[in-house]
């Protein structure tokens, strides 16, 4: 896909949504951090309905500690791992409050550090929070950019380190949502809707439905 396609895609993606965020629902930079933790193989759908009886009960990490891990657990166990996620919350709201004075460090090192932060929660995080032009690739994504021809990384990373090179830097903020959200909506996995598709005729996917 040359330069000028790529371009003419994103543009488009802008002119139908300008202002992409997230669909998850948080009102501090903690709570994103914690939905995002929560997010890991489950839907957002899932998340909000867990959080929204959870955040107005303890969305501080002191807060959170203080409901400890089994009072977490009976507000997030509708979510797959919910054993884990909470464990690793609690490890997190330590060592937030131990260093980083109980905020949400800003930088990948520091994020990546946090128990079940890897790269992708990471990446969601320094983009929607802070505002850092990165790219976090779900399943949606990696499907979508293989699909329509932005890349042919075969790992997460590949697709990564792919899009952040091709994708024009104005675009690069808000791409990671506009991808998500295409491959959520429009370019689902098992049959895409490509009649209403608004870059239909610049996808490079070969079987496109009717």
């Amino acid at each position: 896909m040359n330069s000028r396609t790529r371009r003419t895609i994103f543009e488009r993606f802008r002119a139908q949504n300008p202002h992409p965020t997230t669909e998850l629902h948080y009102r501090s930079h903690f709570e994103l951090l914690i939905a995002v933790i929560l997010s890991a193989q489950a839907t957002d759908v899932s998340v909000n309905k867990a959080t929204a009886t959870l955040f107005p009960i303890a969305n501080t990490p002191e807060g959170l500690l203080k409901l400890g891990e089994d009072g977490l657990k009976t507000h997030i166990k509708t979510i797959g791992l919910f054993n884990t996620k909470a464990h690793n919350i609690i490890k997190t709201c330590q060592r937030l409050i131990a260093e980083y004075g109980g905020d949400v460090p800003n930088s990948r090192d520091a994020l990546e550090s946090l128990p079940g932060v890897g790269r992708k929660t990471a990446n969601v995080v320094l983009n929607t929070a802070f505002g850092q032009p990165t790219m976090a690739v779900d399943t949606h994504i990696f499907r979508v950019a293989n699909r329509i021809g932005l890349t042919k990384g075969t790992t997460p990373l590949a697709v990564e380190h792919d899009l952040l090179k091709h994708i024009p830097p104005e675009f690069l903020q808000d791409a990671h949502h506009w991808l998500i959200l295409h491959g959520r909506y429009v370019c689902v996995a098992r049959k895409p809707h490509c009649q209403t598709c608004l870059i239909r005729d610049l996808c490079e996917y070969p079987d496109k439905t009717r």
